[in-house]
C-alpha cells in the first residue's frame, strides 16, 4: 500500500486454532475448531447469526475464554496459562462493529493513548506513528477532531487507525461495516483492501460477500458452531459444495431476498 508516495509493508503472522471449544453454560457457541490463517493470508469468516463467528475471532485474543483447545498467534501459545497476555495483544489488533473511541478525546488522542501507556512510546513518538496511520486511512487532517464531528465511517477509520499504531502483525475484524450507513462502508472496505494488499494477516468476520470474494485468500463458511466448509474465495463463494453454504449463499446473494441482519 502506498502512504506518502512510500511503499509500506507489515511484519506478518499467522493463527494456528486447533480443537476449540467455547460453552455458555449448556450453549456450546464453538464445536472444536480447526483453523490455520498463514502469516499475510486474509481469511473471511461467513455464516449466519449465531454460528459462532465471532466468538471465534474473540478467543483468538481472549477476550473471551476458551473451555478447550489450542491458539497459537505468531510466537505466542494464546491458550498457555503462563502466558503474557499484555504482551501478545500488543501483536493483535481488533476492530469491532462499534467503533469503541474514547468520545472525550480527540482523534489523535484516540490514537497515541495505548501507545504511550501500553508501549511506553515517548508523545512525540506516539503522534508521529498516529499521524502515519491517519494518514494512511485518510484522516491526517483530522487529529483534532473528536469522535461525534465524524461520520460512522470515518470513525471506524480512525479505529483502524488506532490498532494499527500499535504495529501489530495481526488484524481481526469483527464486522466492522455492519453499523455503517451504506455509503460509507466503501471507504472502511477500501481502506481493508490496501492493508491485505500490504501484507498484513487478517482474519474477518464479515457479510459483505463480494469484499470476501475479491480479497480473501480464503472463505470459511461456520454454522452451528462448526467449519461447514472452507477454501478459496473463488471456490467457496463461486461454486459451494455443501449444501447448507448453497442454502446460505443463496439467500445472502439473491437480491430479491429480504434478509434478516445478523
Amino acid at each position: 500500500m502506498t502512504d506518502n508516495n512510500t511503499q509500506t509493508t507489515f511484519k506478518a503472522s499467522g493463527v494456528d486454532i486447533r480443537g476449540l471449544h467455547k460453552s455458555y453454560g449448556d450453549n456450546e457457541v464453538l464445536k472444536g475448531i480447526d483453523l490455520e490463517v498463514k502469516p499475510g493470508e486474509v481469511v473471511c469468516l461467513i455464516g449466519p447469526s449465531g454460528s459462532g463467528k465471532s466468538t471465534l475471532l474473540r478467543c483468538v485474543n481472549l477476550l473471551e475464554q476458551p473451555n478447550a483447545g489450542i491458539i497459537h498467534v505468531g510466537g505466542f501459545e494464546a491458550t498457555d496459562l503462563d502466558v503474557n497476555l499484555d504482551t501478545m495483544r500488543q501483536k493483535v489488533g481488533m476492530v469491532f462493529q462499534q467503533f469503541n473511541l474514547f468520545p472525550h478525546l480527540t482523534v489523535m488522542q484516540n490514537c497515541t493513548v495505548a501507545q504511550t501507556k501500553v508501549l511506553k512510546r515517548s508523545a512525540a513518538q506516539a503522534k508521529e506513528t498516529a499521524q502515519k496511520n491517519l494518514t494512511r486511512v485518510g484522516l491526517g487532517d483530522y487529529g483534532d477532531r473528536f469522535p461525534d464531528q465524524l461520520s460512522g465511517g470515518q470513525q471506524q477509520r480512525v479505529a483502524i487507525a488506532r490498532a494499527l499504531s500499535m504495529d501489530p502483525t495481526l488484524m481481526l475484524f469483527d464486522e466492522p461495516t455492519s453499523a455503517l450507513d451504506p455509503e460509507t462502508v466503501g471507504e472502511v472496505l477500501a481502506i481493508m483492501r490496501s492493508l491485505a494488499k500490504a501484507g498484513m494477516t487478517m482474519l474477518v468476520v464479515t457479510h459483505e460477500m463480494s469484499f470476501a470474494k475479491e480479497v480473501a485468500d480464503r472463505v470459511v463458511f461456520m454454522d452451528g458452531g462448526v467449519v461447514v466448509e472452507e477454501g478459496p474465495a473463488k471456490d467457496v463463494i463461486g461454486n459451494p459444495q455443501q449444501p447448507r453454504t448453497q442454502d446460505f449463499l443463496r439467500r445472502v446473494l439473491d437480491p430479491t431476498h429480504v434478509e434478516i441482519a445478523e
